[in-house]
């Protein structure tokens, strides 16, 4: 078994520092989620300032249209009066014109900055990063995708070298425990895990370090959280609240 390290100072040194500050779906307290408007107003609001020293980042949601574009939208599903279609079953002309394509998104902010794509389906992974690689050519090694199954992540490890990969979970679904789960994702070359706030500990972030893996966390909304997770050496943040980062991390 790995040891985990002890906590003896109250704080974890992180593998990333600054934390990245990631501006949830664009930084959604602040314009409409994962609107064009959003993802600019996010870097404006601080994301900015912050990308001077490494730590500036933009979230959002991709899926793929009938005709194979790679939008932004959290839930993958348009509504229309009472029905709802999925995203994978409209063309791209026919969505709602407040819903970016990712091309949109580098077009309008550039690539300076890390962007964590939480992928809908496994189809709409590869075509993330073909438009990543096509906007900057330094745009995939600042692409984080976030997807919930390990082993679909590992298959994109052998397929994708060139981009940043995390397991997003909540802890009650690792069945196998945290360690073995952590030992799964440094041997097929995933970066990290991102979960939710309250799932963070001193030790926990520990023991992903002990096997080089960075800890992301999410759903970080008020400054005293944000100061929690800088504390137990998390290595990402994501926030709908981007001043709020910025007065933590700034």
């Amino acid at each position: 078994m790995v040891p985990v390290a002890p906590i003896t100072s109250g704080a974890v040194e992180p593998l990333r520092r600054p934390p990245i500050a990631f501006a949830h779906r664009g930084g959604r307290a602040h314009a409409p989620e994962n609107t064009l408007e959003a993802f600019t107003r996010a870097l404006a609001l601080g994301a900015t300032t912050l990308g001077a020293r490494g730590a500036a980042g933009l979230e959002t949601d991709a899926w793929l249209t009938a005709d194979g574009v790679v939008v932004l939208d959290h839930d993958g599903v348009v509504r229309r009066g009472v029905r709802r279609r999925p995203i994978r079953e409209v063309r791209r002309c026919d969505l709602p014109a407040g819903v970016p394509t990712l091309d949109e998104l580098y077009a309008a902010c550039g690539a300076a900055f890390d962007l964590s794509v939480d992928v809908g389906d496994p189809e709409t992974g590869p075509a993330v990063v073909e438009a990543a690689r096509a906007a900057d050519p330094g745009a995939p090694k600042r692409l984080w995708l976030c997807h919930p199954d390990h082993r679909l992540l590992a298959g994109w490890r052998r397929e994708f070298p060139d981009v940043h990969l995390l397991n997003s979970v909540r802890l009650r679904t690792v069945k196998e425990g945290a360690e073995r789960r952590a030992a799964e994702l440094a041997a097929s070359g995933v970066d990290g895990i991102n979960l939710h706030y309250t799932e963070w500990t001193g030790g926990l972030t520990a023991l992903f370090h002990r096997f080089d893996l960075v800890g992301f966390g999410w759903d970080a909304q008020h400054e005293r959280v944000i100061r929690e997770l800088v504390a137990m050496g998390v290595d990402g943040i994501y926030s709908d609240h981007v001043d709020r980062m910025v007065n933590v991390l700034g």
